[in-house]
């Protein structure tokens, strides 16, 4: 589809999550990129205006480039189907249950996927969790953090019975519901996934070595100490079995467009484990998803434009049939 095709066209950047200033970062990526390639592309952040101004300012279709609650969640996908224009990446549903960590591990479990064990636990019977079952239950270390937040936010790795009490509390500042999970320890990848249905497909995995083991926001987006590495130098067998295994992650949620899921690999058994599934995934300049796309031979631009080409709505035949 060539870029006049495209019509006019909202880069959605911004808006009102915990990730407002990574989105930022993204979306301008994503501008720049879009524009480069001649696209008709403007900077909409729904934090400053009315979505409904999209439909009265004429756009043809979005790119949405925010991350987090209200963005990645279904909210903004659900305006937009209302709305009638297009936009790329996952519809409302398969957004909004992947937006929740929980409710993500409850399909793929359902679906007989490798997830970490876990226990939810909600912000307001904080004062009766008992710490002993907790870790009786998940071992030490563990991983807790907000069940819908993203980019690390939130998130602390417990070595000690003694700091748990502050992880959950610090868990529950972002969200009312806490996910407590087995920490898995070996090698942290990540894998993204494009298309739709049958035609989904893995880019490249990334082996990820941040210090000291911590992949945190600061790490993620503001620090150069973390590499990334693609090839992940993963034997080829290990590889495919965990591309196979993201592709089946992705389509049993129902996304479509991208999306990258993080993926620890225990050290002692090499078996795989899903983490968490990003709909709506980075852009930046230490974005994953365009290092893996880059290594595969899709450059940034053409990454972005390929998105935009397969925006779409959840009931297309309705709305443009």
């Amino acid at each position: 589809m060539s870029a006049s095709n495209l019509g006019k066209v909202a880069v959605l950047m911004g808006g009102r999550s915990a990730e407002r200033e990574v989105s930022l970062m993204s979306g301008q990526g994503v501008l720049n990129a879009l524009q480069a390639c001649g696209v008709d592309a403007h900077a909409f952040d729904p934090a400053e205006r009315d979505v409904s101004e999209l439909k009265r300012d004429g756009f043809d279709r979005c790119f949405i480039a925010l991350h987090g609650r209200y963005g990645e969640d279904g909210t903004v996908q659900g305006a937009l189907e209302l709305l009638g224009i297009p936009y790329t990446g996952s519809g409302v549903m398969a957004s909004s249950i992947a937006m929740d960590k929980t409710m993500t591990k409850r399909v793929w479990l359902a679906e007989g996927l490798p997830t970490p064990a876990y226990v939810l636990v909600h912000r307001e019977h904080l004062a009766q969790v008992s710490v002993e079952n907790l870790i009786k239950t998940l071992g030490l270390p563990m991983i807790v953090k907000p069940a819908r937040e993203g980019s690390s936010i939130g998130v602390t790795k417990v070595v000690t019975a003694e700091e748990l009490p502050a992880a959950l509390a610090a868990a529950g500042v972002c969200d009312a519901d806490i996910l407590c999970e087995q920490c898995i320890v070996g090698d942290e990848v990540t894998c993204p996934v494009l298309g739709a249905g049958e035609s989904s497909r893995a880019l490249p995995v990334i082996r990820i070595v941040a210090p000291a083991g911590n992949y945190d926001y600061q790490n993620k987006y503001f620090t150069d100490d973390t590499q990334y590495l693609v090839p992940s130098g993963l034997p080829a067998a290990e590889e495919a079995a965990i591309e196979a295994l993201v592709v089946k992650a992705y389509q049993v949620l129902g996304c479509r467009g991208w999306g990258r899921i993080d993926v620890m690999i225990d050290a002692a058994t090499r078996q795989p484990y899903l983490l968490e599934i990003n709909t709506s995934p980075g852009m930046t300049g230490h974005s994953l998803v365009p290092m893996s796309a880059r290594a595969s031979g899709l450059s940034y631009e053409a990454l972005c434009c390929q998105l935009l080409a397969s925006a779409t709505l959840d009931h297309v035949q309705e709305v443009l049939g």
